[in-house]
Formats: C-alpha cells, sequence, structure tokens
C-alpha cells in the first residue's frame, strides 16, 4: 500500500511534467494513472510546439536521468507507440548539464583511494560530455598518454533505483489491468532497462565491452575501438585511449580534409554488418556524437555503454529476412519469420506475406538513397498485434541502432545506401551460413553433439535401473505396458544412432 501511494504521488508530478509539454498521451496509451491523468489535465498545455514525440522527448528530460534511458528505451518500441513517436524519441539526446570538475576529481581520488596527481599530469576540469550517466573529461596520464575519463555522476545510482521502481511498478499494472497489452513485455522491457543500467552504472562493464569489440576486430584497419587503460579503470571511473577526429556526420569537415563520404559510409556500414552477424555483438548507441573518422579514415567508435547481443540463430533468421526483402521476395521474407518463431505457427503464411509486401513495397519502390530497412522492421513490429508476434527487446534494440545509424548515413551520404553497401557481405554471409556447406555442418554438429549427450543418458538410465532394481521407485502398472510396447522402437532407435555415430565417425575419418 505504502508503496502504491508513494508511486502514486510521483505519477502525479510526472502527469504534471508531461501535461505541461502537451504530452500525456503516452500515460493515456496506457490506460493506468487515471487519476494522475486526470489531474494533468487541469494544468495542461495546449499548442505547445513540435510533434508528439519531440514534445515527449522534451518531457522525459525535464523529469531527470532516468527518463531519459526510458526515453531511449522507449525509442525502440514503435509498436507501442508508432513509427513516428518512435523515431522522434530515437533523437533524444542524453545530455545534461555538467556538475563541477571538483566533484569528478574528488570520485577518481576516492575511486583509487590515491592523489589524482599520481594518476594524471593533467586533467580537464571542463567536460566535454555530460549525459544522464556520466560525463567525460580529457586528461593526460603519468606516462604522457592522451585518455579520456569517464567519471559517474555523484548519487546517481539513488535515483535510478527509485525510478527503476516506479517502472516496474507501472508496467505491473499495465499487464495486470491491460491484458491486450501483455505481449508487449513491459514488465520485460523495464527489466532490460534496468539490466542495462545496472551496467552503466560499473563502468568496468564498459571497460569489458570496449575490449570485447576491439578483440573482434583486430586486424581491422577501417574500425578502431579505444584502449582500455585497465590500471585508470574501476567502478565509477573508466579511462581510455583519447581519440581526436571529425564526427561522422560533419559532411563538410570530411571534404575540407579529402574524405570521401561514400568510402566512410561504406566503412561504416561494413563494420555494422560484422558486428550484428558476424559477432553478434554490437554498438547501440551510434549517435554521430560517438562515431568519428580518424586521420587515416578509419571509422573511431566511442561510448560501450549500451550494447546489443543477438545469437547466431537470430542472425541467421534476420540475414535471411533481409536478403529477402532487398530481393522482394516476400513469400521466403514470410517463411523466415514462421521457421524462427516470431510468428505462431497457426497463423497465415499467406496473410503475412500479404503483410510483407504491403509494407515493403512502399519502402522499397523508393530511389535506392532513400530505402529504410530501419523503418521496414518499425512497421513491422507495429503489425504484432494482428498476428500475435511476441516483442523481442534485442530486435527492437537493433531496429533502434540501425534507425540513428540510417540517419546520420543520410546526411553523410545522402546519394547512398549503407544497406545497399553492405548488401553483397550479407548475401556471402547467408551463403556461408544458411547454403548446403553450412547445413551439412550444422548436422555434424548436431550428431557430435548428441554422441556427447549419450554417455550421460546411458548414466541416467543405469541410475534409473538401480533405483528400480532396488525397490526405491516403482512404475505403475500402465507404464510398465507403455514401456514393453516401445522396447522394440527403442531397441530400432538405438541401432539408428549407433548407425548415424559410425557415418559421423567416416565422415571425419574421410575429411582428414
Amino acid at each position: 500500500m505504502l508503496r502504491a501511494f508513494r508511486h502514486g504521488c510521483r505519477l502525479v508530478a510526472i502527469a504534471r511534467t508531461l501535461a505541461r509539454h502537451d504530452a500525456l498521451f503516452t500515460l493515456e496509451r496506457l490506460g493506468v494513472a487515471p487519476l494522475a491523468v486526470a489531474l494533468g489535465r487541469l494544468v495542461a498545455s495546449r499548442g505547445v510546439a513540435g510533434r508528439p514525440g519531440q514534445r515527449l522527448a522534451e518531457a522525459l528530460v525535464a523529469c531527470g536521468p532516468s527518463f531519459i534511458k526510458l526515453g531511449q528505451a522507449l525509442a525502440t518500441r514503435s509498436d507501442l507507440l508508432g513509427e513516428e513517436v518512435a523515431t522522434d524519441l530515437s533523437n533524444l539526446q542524453d545530455r545534461l548539464p555538467a556538475f563541477p570538475g571538483a566533484d569528478a576529481r574528488k570520485a577518481i581520488e576516492d575511486e583509487f583511494e590515491i592523489p589524482l596527481e599520481v594518476l594524471f599530469e593533467h586533467f580537464d576540469d571542463t567536460p566535454i560530455a555530460a549525459a544522464s550517466i556520466a560525463q567525460v573529461h580529457f586528461a593526460r596520464t603519468t606516462d604522457g598518454r592522451d585518455v579520456a575519463v569517464k567519471v559517474l555522476r555523484p548519487g546517481i545510482e539513488q535515483a535510478f533505483e527509485a525510478d527503476l521502481d516506479l517502472f516496474r511498478w507501472v508496467a505491473e499494472m499495465v499487464e495486470r489491468t491491460r491484458p491486450a497489452l501483455r505481449r508487449l513485455r513491459p514488465v520485460a522491457v523495464v527489466e532490460t532497462l534496468a539490466e542495462s543500467v545496472d551496467m552503466e552504472m560499473d563502468l568496468r562493464f564498459e571497460a569489458a565491452a570496449a575490449a570485447e569489440l576491439a578483440d573482434n576486430f583486430v586486424g581491422d584497419e577501417d574500425f578502431r575501438v579505444p584502449e582500455v587503460d585497465w590500471a585508470r579503470t574501476g567502478r565509477r571511473v573508466l579511462t581510455t585511449e583519447r581519440f581526436s577526429g571529425i564526427r561522422l556526420d560533419d559532411r563538410a569537415a570530411l571534404l575540407a580534409k579529402g574524405h570521401d563520404p561514400v568510402v566512410v559510409l561504406e566503412k561504416a556500414a561494413q563494420a555494422s554488418f560484422r558486428q550484428v552477424f558476424r559477432d553478434g555483438f554490437f554498438h547501440a548507441d551510434v549517435h554521430p556524437g560517438n562515431m568519428f573518422v580518424l586521420d587515416d579514415g578509419a571509422i573511431g567508435a566511442v561510448d560501450f555503454g549500451i550494447m546489443g547481443r543477438l545469437d547466431l540463430k537470430t542472425r541467421r533468421s534476420l540475414a535471411e529476412m533481409l536478403v529477402s526483402f532487398l530481393s522482394r521476395d516476400y513469400r521466403r521474407a514470410a517463411e523466415v519469420h514462421f521457421e524462427a518463431g516470431w510468428v505462431p505457427r497457426h497463423r497465415s503464411v499467406d496473410a503475412f506475406t500479404q503483410a510483407c509486401r504491403s509494407i515493403a513495397e512502399p519502402i522499397m519502390d523508393r530511389p535506392q538513397n532513400e530505402i529504410s530497412i530501419a523503418r521496414l522492421l518499425g512497421q513491422l513490429f507495429q503489425i504484432t498485434e494482428t498476428f500475435q508476434m511476441e516483442a523481442r527487446p534485442e530486435l527492437l534494440l537493433l531496429q533502434k541502432t540501425m534507425l540513428v545509424a540510417e540517419g546520420t548515413s543520410r546526411t553523410l551520404a545522402p546519394e547512398a545506401n549503407m544497406w545497399l553497401l553492405a548488401r553483397p557481405m550479407m548475401e556471402e554471409w547467408v551463403m556461408q551460413n544458411l547454403g548446403p556447406e553450412a547445413r551439412l555442418r550444422d548436422a555434424a554438429q548436431g550428431l557430435v553433439d548428441a554422441a556427447e549427450r549419450l554417455p550421460r543418458l546411458l548414466d541416467g538410465i543405469e541410475a534409473g535401473s538401480s533405483l528400480l532394481a532396488e525397490g526405491r521407485v516403482r512404475l505403475d502398472p500402465e507404464t510398465v505396458r507403455e514401456l514393453r510396447g516401445g522396447e522394440r522402437r527403442g531397441n530400432a532407435l538405438s541401432m539408428v544412432w549407433i548407425v548415424a555415430i559410425m557415418l559421423l565417425f567416416a565422415f571425419f575419418v574421410a575429411g582428414d
């Protein structure tokens, strides 16, 4: 009861902020806290400039750091808010007033329990970026290296903890009172946000993400990740190599420096493809402030607080679906959704094919440089209610990432399309991972896995037989009859396994 009262009062305050920005529609669509909405209407402003999504973004910034992160999460939910609102939220800038440099110095000294001068020869008190969770300062280490130092905001953990509990309470109410919205998994969305925030507030996780991404691109001359200074990195402080370059969306500066925007875009598209499909680990906060063109033309990335992961099965399905859409093979695009389990099998493949065509044709029929795969995915997610598709947080995060990347690419090279530049790589990857050889490898691996499980299965059977023999477990007469009836089938199945394992052994011997 106390929790409900506390959060109810907080919702009234939030409703007032939303009302002042003419953005109450969010609470109205969720159908929760009707009292807070009614009170908000009493002070609601009318005629506020901007589209609904822009007004909502401004309201979320006014509500504080936790709500900025919530807005970034909602930017992936075009199925919930609509494509236009989600697009506007994807442009939500995670910027807040900076906290004093003296506080940053104290945080560093508290983290490492030594004077700052032991770590840094010079530390710039004026941050070069300030966001909801942390801010970044330039510095020079005592051994002469130029670095970027990220420091958490004082007291940020406590602020987020209180607001995340509010988000959970609202999500629980939505699932309890709005059954139609359960398929959107609001509680799971909040938990995903909470997990992401927890990881962002331990900067060692971000350091590990940067190191993993760097390992994935070892030897790649076109994409760089700053080196982590582990000796100057802790839970509340992250120190990395300092990159000096031109923002990816600064076309004029790139041209002045002699860079070809189309070549730059091709490098960025290939790096994105490799992260998503080759590695299944991708940078999910690719706004232009985090992506730079270095002096030698390579793409440099920073800020690894938000990363996405996709398993191999999902990557295969996604790649084949995208190639099918680019080839306008809508039947195959629909079939991939069913095979991946994204659409329930009792739905009509023909009807979903028609839906795919209705969504894709208006997009694919545009000039090549205007084709938006992110918009295509966003509209697909919007038909989830019709076809009972369950929301996939990892795909929603990818769609939001693609949306931001497309916006940057149009500023960088309006005449080109990043997905068409990456299409040859995508088709090659699909052939390598879904072609006949790949299917043979998968079948062989399946047999190897089964063979590895066989001893454990036999051990289990032996243990069960011992229990039966000792009288510690008894079977009812019906079960005994079923077992005897299945004995012949079991013997036949055993022979199949034995033959399969022998064939697999012969296959590998022949291969040697």
